[in-house]
C-alpha cells in the first residue's frame, strides 16, 4: 500500500512534530474559530425544507367552479405546463376564484420561474373571460411559525384589536418584524339599497358605486400662486356620516338625493370573517414568523420580553398568552442530544484511558472538541444551523472522530514499546498510517456523502448529515496528522521515564488483554483459517436468517414515523345552507365533547392533557383541511388544541383525538369532521389517494366509497377528501319576450351580479388594515324568491319581473374542480395512527392489494398514491442510486490505495454484513425498519470497512517478512487494540441513545440501531470473516499460480523435439 501524499506530506509531519509551537498554534486557532461560531450560530429544529412554487391566482366574481375550470384553467394550464423546471402542477378552481401552483425542481432558478410564469399569463390574458380579474402571480416564500400570541378577556373585540396593535408596534421596535394580525376582519363599509327604493328613484346598484367612487377621495387639482399652495377638490369621506352626505343626483326643486335617504349604511362588526374565542371570550391571536435567517429561540426571548412589559398595563381580566411556542421545543430536543452526546463522550473516554495509557488517551481524547469545534466554525460559515439532524450528525461522530487519532496514536504507543524514540515513533507512526487512515476517512465521507443523491423534501431535511460528517472526518484528519504526532512526542517521553499511578487501570489491563491476544484470540484465528469455508458459510446463513425476519414481517418497515407534536387540531366543514351559527352551534358541542374528555383523562392519568384551546369560525385550524377549502368562510370552524409534551404523557395525541371525536354529537348539518394531530418534520399525509380518469361525479363516489372502506381499518383517522358538495347552480337563459324586450344576456348577467354580489366600489387603509365600501341589496331581497320577484330596468325604461324574461334551470355540483398535472382529480387523505407500525402496513397492502384495484373495477377511475407513498418511492429510488454510487466510490478508491481490484472485494464483502445487526437490533427494540435505517445503512458501509482495511494494511506489511498464515494471524493480533477501539468508541458513543425514552428522538433510534448494532455486529464479522476471506482469496490465488505453471508445463512438453 502506497502512501498518499508522498515525501513533501512525509516532510510536513516531521516539520510539525518537531517545531514547538506549531502544533499548538493550529490547534488554538480551530478551537477559537468554533468557539466564535457557536455563539452566533442559528439553532432549529429541524433544516429548513423550502418548497420552490409559483402561485398563479384568477378571480371572476359570480363565476361557478365549471366556469372558473373552463374559462381560466384550461386557458392557463397548457402554457404554464410548458414551462421549464415544473415538476408537479396543480389547479382548483371554486366559485369566483381559480388557483394554479407550479411547484418546480429543487434548485430551480425562481426568479427566472417566476419570470416565465408572468410572460405565459401576459400572453394568455387575452384569452380570459371578460368580467376577470387581472391574473396575480405570486412566488412563494418560506416562513416558519415561531409562537402564537393570543389576546383574550372579557372586553369588547375592538379593544383587543387596539392592544393587538399596541403590541405589534412594541414587537417591531424590539425588531420582530415577520407578524400577522389574526381574527380581526377589514372593516366593510355596506351601502344597503333596497329594490323598491332603487326602483322608486329610477336607480341602479352601479349608480350608487358611480357616485361614491367619485366623491370618496380627494383629487389634487394643481399648485397655485407659483407654487405656494396645493389645491385639493373634495375631501377625503371614511366615516358612515361622511359617506351619507354624498350627491346621488339633483332633485327639480334643486334639492339634492344625498345617499343616507335611499340607503342604509352600517359599518360591519365581527360577526364576519374570521373569528377566535377562548372559553366563550373573544380573543385575538398575533402570529409570530421567522424568515429563512431567523433565529427560533432569539425571536422568542424577545416576544416573552415585550409581552412581559405589556402585561401590567393591560386591563382587567384580559390575558396574554403565548401558544404554540417552537423555542422550547427545539431547547429540548436538542438538549436531549446534547445530554446523550456527553454521556457518550464520557463512556469513549472511558474505554480510551482502559486502552491507552492516560497520555495518550488524554491527547488522542483532545482530538475530539477540536474537530467539532472546527466544524462548528465551518457550519456556520456555510449557513448551516444547529439542528436535529446536524447535531445527530455530531453524536454519530463522536466515536469516529478519534478513530484516525487512535490509530495513529495506538501506532505511536506501540513504536515506542518496539524501541524507537519518542520522536521517530511519533513521526514514523504518522507517516505509516497515512494510507489507511485517509482511506478509512475517504471511504466514510463517500459513504455519507451518497445521502446527496436522495432528492426532494426527504433528501433537504437529511442534507445536513452528509455535510457535517465529512467536515467532521476531515477536521479529525487535520488534527491527527498535523496536532496529535507533536503531542505524542511529548506523551512518550514522559511516559518513558518512570511509570505513573493514573497508568495503574491502564497496565492492568494490558496485561489481561495481551493474555486474552495470546491464548484465546491467536487460537481462534487458527481454527477460523482452518475452517475458513465453514465460517463463510455460517456466515451467510446468518444473513439469510436476518433477511427472513424483515421478509416474514417480524420486523416490519414503516417509512417515516414524524415525532409527535403537543399541537392538535379539529375541522369542521358544514353542509351547503349552513348559518354561521350552525357552524358556532356545532364548535359548542365540539367544546363541551372536549372538556368532558380533558376531565376523563384528567381522573384516569393524574393531569389535563390540554393546556391551552382556541376556537375559530370563519375558518380552518392547523394545516391541510382540503375538505374545507372550497366551502363559504362561515361554513368553516376548528379548533387548535396545545397538549402537555408527549414526554410528560403515556397516551398518544391520536388515541386522545379518538376519544374525543367519539364523544363528539354530530349534527345533520356537519358534512365533515377532521381530527389530527400536528407532526415535525417534512412528509405529507400517511394517506393520500389520488383518483382521477372519469368524470366528477363518478369520482366523488369512488372517493365516498374509498373513505368507508378506510375508516374500517384500525388506527385509521382524519379522512376527508378534496371535493365538497356545492350549494345549487342555477341557469338563467332569455326566453323569447325577454330578447323582445331588448333585453341582452351579459347586461341581465352583470346586474344579476351587482346585485348578489354587490358592487366593491373603493378600498381606503384604516389604520393597519383595509376597509372596503360594497353596494348591495339587503339580505331578505336575495332568498329564494329572488329570481322569480326581482325586477329589472328594460332599455325601454319599464320594469319587468326576472322571472318572466328568463327560464330558470336547477342542477347540484361540487364546491370546486380539482387538476393535478392537468387532469381532473380528487384527493383522499387521512392519518394513521403512529402507535402501531402493523396499521401503516396493513392500510398500505389493503390499498395496493384490494381497495385501489376494486375502484378501478367498480368505477372505472385510475389511481396513484401520492403523501407518504409517494415520497417512500422516490427515497427508495433515491437511496438504492446512492447506494450504488456509495459501493462505487469506495471500491475506486481501496483499488487506488491497495494498487489491487480485487483487495477492495474482500474488503468490502463485510458490508452486507453490517445488516445482520441491523436487523437484529430493530427486533430486539421492537421497531420497524425506517428511512433512517437505510441513511445509517449507507453510512455504516463506509465506517465497517474502517476496521478491515487496517487489518489488511497490517497483513500485507507483515506478509513481505512472514509466511502467509502467520502474517494473517499475527496482524489480526497486533491490530486487534486499535480494531477494538475504534469500532467500541463508535458504539460506545451512540450507546446512550438506544435507550432514549423521549419520543422526540424516537424517530432517530433507527438510525442509531443501524449504526450500534451493525457496528458492534460488524468488530466480530471483521475478526471472523475477513481473515477467513483472505484466506480464500490466498488459496484462489494459489490455485491460479498453480494452474498457470501447469499449464505451462504442459506447454513445453508438447513442445516437438528441436524446437526451443
Amino acid at each position: 500500500m502506497r502512501s498518499p501524499g508522498g515525501a513533501r506530506f512525509g516532510s510536513l509531519l516531521d516539520y510539525m512534530v518537531r517545531h514547538g509551537t506549531a502544533a499548538n498554534l493550529l490547534l488554538v486557532l480551530m478551537l477559537i474559530g468554533g468557539i466564535a461560531a457557536g455563539l452566533k450560530i442559528r439553532t432549529q429544529y429541524f433544516p429548513d425544507v423550502v418548497n420552490e412554487t409559483v402561485t398563479v391566482s384568477v378571480k371572476w366574481s359570480g363565476a361557478g367552479p365549471d366556469d372558473m375550470d373552463r374559462a381560466v384553467v384550461e386557458v392557463l394550464a397548457p402554457g404554464l405546463l410548458a414551462i421549464d423546471g415544473v415538476e408537479e402542477a396543480s389547479s382548483v378552481a371554486r366559485e369566483g376564484s381559480a388557483r394554479l401552483i407550479l411547484e418546480f425542481e429543487a434548485g430551480w432558478d425562481m426568479a427566472a420561474a417566476a419570470e416565465d410564469v408572468k410572460t405565459v399569463v401576459d400572453q394568455n390574458r387575452s384569452n380570459l373571460p371578460e368580467g376577470a380579474d387581472l391574473p396575480v402571480v405570486t412566488r412563494g416564500a418560506f416562513r416558519d411559525r415561531v409562537t402564537n400570541v393570543v389576546l383574550y378577556g372579557p372586553v369588547d373585540i375592538d379593544q383587543l384589536v387596539r392592544l393587538a396593535d399596541d403590541l405589534q408596534t412594541r414587537l417591531f421596535r424590539a425588531g420582530v418584524t415577520n407578524t400577522t394580525l389574526r381574527g380581526v376582519a377589514d372593516p366593510i363599509i355596506r351601502v344597503t339599497a333596497r329594490e323598491a327604493t332603487l326602483i322608486r328613484h329610477d336607480l341602479t346598484l352601479r349608480d350608487i358605486a358611480d357616485a361614491i367612487r367619485t366623491e370618496i377621495e380627494a383629487s389634487p387639482a394643481g399648485d397655485i400662486a407659483s407654487g405656494a399652495a396645493r389645491l385639493r377638490a373634495g375631501q377625503n369621506r371614511r366615516s358612515e356620516q361622511d359617506l351619507g352626505d354624498i350627491a346621488l343626483r339633483s332633485q327639480a326643486g334643486g334639492e339634492k338625493l344625498v345617499l343616507r335617504a335611499v340607503t342604509d349604511i352600517v359599518t360591519e362588526g365581527v360577526e364576519s370573517g374570521l373569528a377566535f374565542s377562548h372559553k366563550g371570550m373573544p380573543a385575538v391571536v398575533l402570529r409570530v414568523d421567522r424568515s429563512a435567517e431567523g433565529d427560533t429561540i432569539k425571536i422568542q426571548r424577545t416576544v416573552e420580553q415585550v409581552v412581559g412589559e405589556l402585561q401590567p398595563s393591560l386591563p382587567s381580566g384580559v390575558v396574554v398568552t403565548l401558544t404554540e411556542t417552537r423555542s422550547q421545543a427545539i431547547i429540548d430536543r436538542l438538549n436531549i442530544l446534547v445530554e446523550n452526546g456527553l454521556f457518550g463522550l464520557a463512556l469513549v473516554l472511558g474505554f480510551l484511558f482502559l486502552f491507552l495509557s492516560a497520555r495518550t488517551a488524554f491527547w488522542v481524547a483532545a482530538g475530539i472538541p477540536v474537530a467539532m469545534a472546527a466544524t462548528i466554525g465551518i457550519m456556520y460559515a456555510s449557513g448551516l444551523t444547529l439542528n436535529m439532524m446536524s447535531l445527530f450528525a455530531l453524536i454519530i461522530c463522536l466515536g469516529i472522530v478519534v478513530d484516525d487519532a487512535i490509530v495513529v496514536g495506538e501506532h505511536a504507543d506501540f513504536l515506542a514499546r518496539k524501541g524507537h524514540s519518542p520522536t521517530e515513533a511519533a513521526s514514523l507512526a504518522a507517516r505509516r498510517m497515512t494510507a489507511p487512515v485517509i482511506s478509512a476517512s475517504i471511504t466514510t465521507i463517500i459513504a455519507f456523502s451518497a445521502l446527496a443523491a436522495i432528492d426532494g423534501r426527504f433528501g433537504s431535511l437529511i442534507q445536513d448529515i452528509p455535510f457535517t460528517v465529512g467536515v467532521v472526518l476531515v477536521a479529525s484528519l487535520i488534527e491527527s496528522f498535523l496536532i496529535l504526532p507533536a503531542h505524542m512526542r511529548h506523551a512518550l517521553a514522559a511516559g518513558a521515564k518512570k511509570a505513573t499511578w493514573y497508568d495503574a487501570p491502564n497496565r492492568v489491563f494490558n496485561r489481561g488483554f495481551r493474555w486474552f491476544t495470546e491464548r484465546v484470540v491467536r487460537r481462534s484465528m487458527r481454527v477460523v483459517v482452518f475452517l475458513r469455508y465453514p465460517v463463510i458459510g455460517l456466515c451467510v446463513m446468518l444473513l439469510l436468517v436476518s433477511a427472513s425476519l424483515h421478509a416474514g414481517g417480524t420486523v416490519p418497515w414503516r417509512f417515516f414515523n414524524s415525532p409527535e407534536r403537543n399541537v392538535v387540531s379539529a375541522n369542521i366543514a358544514m353542509m351547503p345552507g349552513a348559518t354561521r351559527d350552525d357552524t358556532r352551534a356545532m364548535i359548542a358541542e365540539m367544546e363541551r365533547a372536549l372538556d368532558v374528555v380533558n376531565a376523563r383523562y384528567a381522573a384516569e392519568y393524574g393531569r389535563e392533557p390540554v393546556l391551552f384551546s382556541l376556537a375559530q369560525v370563519g375558518g380552518s385550524a392547523g394545516w391541510g383541511f382540503r375538505a374545507g377549502e372550497t366551502k363559504d368562510p362561515d361554513q368553516l370552524g376548528g379548533l387548535d388544541i396545545e397538549l402537555i409534551d408527549p414526554d410528560l404523557r403515556p397516551y398518544s395525541a391520536f388515541k386522545f383525538l379518538g376519544d374525543w371525536q367519539r364523544e363528539v354529537t354530530t349534527g345533520p348539518l356537519l358534512e365533515t369532521l377532521s381530527l389530527r394531530g400536528m407532526h415535525s418534520g417534512p412528509g405529507g399525509d400517511a394517506i393520500d389517494v389520488r383518483l382521477y380518469g372519469a368524470t366528477t361525479e363518478i369520482l366523488k363516489a369512488a372517493a365516498e366509497s374509498l373513505k368507508q372502506s378506510l375508516s374500517a381499518l384500525p388506527g385509521v383517522g382524519g379522512l376527508e377528501d378534496t371535493m365538497a358538495f356545492d350549494k345549487a347552480e342555477i341557469t338563467v337563459t332569455l326566453t323569447p319576450k325577454g330578447e323582445a324586450l331588448g333585453f341582452r344576456s351579459d347586461l341581465v348577467a352583470r346586474e344579476l351580479r351587482d346585485r348578489l354580489e354587490g358592487v366593491e366600489v373603493a378600498e381606503f387603509p384604516l389604520d393597519r388594515r383595509t376597509a372596503k365600501v360594497k353596494v348591495n341589496l339587503p339580505d331578505e331581497e336575495t332568498g329564494a324568491s329572488f329570481l322569480y320577484e326581482t325586477r329589472l330596468r328594460s332599455p325601454g325604461g319599464a320594469y319587468v319581473a326576472l322571472g318572466e324574461i328568463v327560464r330558470i334551470e336547477s342542477a347540484s355540483g361540487f364546491a370546486s374542480v380539482r387538476r393535478e398535472n392537468g387532469l381532473r382529480t380528487i384527493r383522499v387523505t387521512g392519518d394513521v395512527s403512529g402507535d402501531d407500525p402493523d396499521a401503516a402496513q396493513a392500510v398500505s397492502r389493503a390499498l395496493r392489494q384490494d381497495l385501489l384495484p376494486g375502484l378501478a373495477e367498480t368505477y372505472g377511475v385510475d389511481s396513484e398514491l401520492g403523501g407518504l407513498a409517494k415520497q417512500e418511492r422516490d427515497f427508495l429510488n433515491d437511496a438504492l442510486i446512492g447506494l450504488g454510487l456509495c459501493l462505487a466510490g469506495i471500491y475506486l478508491t481501496l483499488a487506488w490505495i491497495f494498487e489491487s481490484w480485487t483487495r477492495p472485494i474482500v474488503i468490502m464483502l463485510v458490508i452486507p454484513f453490517g445488516a445482520i445487526g441491523m436487523v437484529w437490533g430493530h427486533h430486539w427494540h421492537g421497531l420497524p425498519l425506517s428511512m433512517f435505517s437505510i441513511i445509517g445503512f449507507i453510512g455504516m458501509a463506509g465506517i465497517i470497512i474502517n476496521d478491515s482495511i487496517v487489518l489488511v494494511t497490517t497483513i500485507d506489511e507483515k506478509r513481505s517478512t512472514a509466511p502467509f498464515q502467520t502474517a494473517l494471524i499475527d496482524g489480526v493480533c497486533d491490530r486487534l487494540r486499535a480494531v477494538i477501539l475504534t469500532s467500541a468508541t463508535t458504539v460506545f458513543g451512540l450507546a446512550p441513545l438506544l435507550f432514549e425514552t423521549s419520543r422526540a428522538a424516537q424517530f432517530l433510534l433507527p438510525t442509531v440501531i443501524t449504526l450500534a448494532y451493525g457496528l458492534g455486529f460488524g468488530l466480530v464479522l471483521v475478526l471472523i470473516l475477513t481473515p477467513a476471506l483472505l484466506a480464500v482469496q490466498h488459496d484462489i490465488g494459489r490455485a491460479l499460480r498453480s494452474g498457470r505453471r501447469l499449464a505451462a508445463l504442459a506447454g513445453r512438453r508438447r513442445k516437438p523435439l528441436g524446437v526451443r
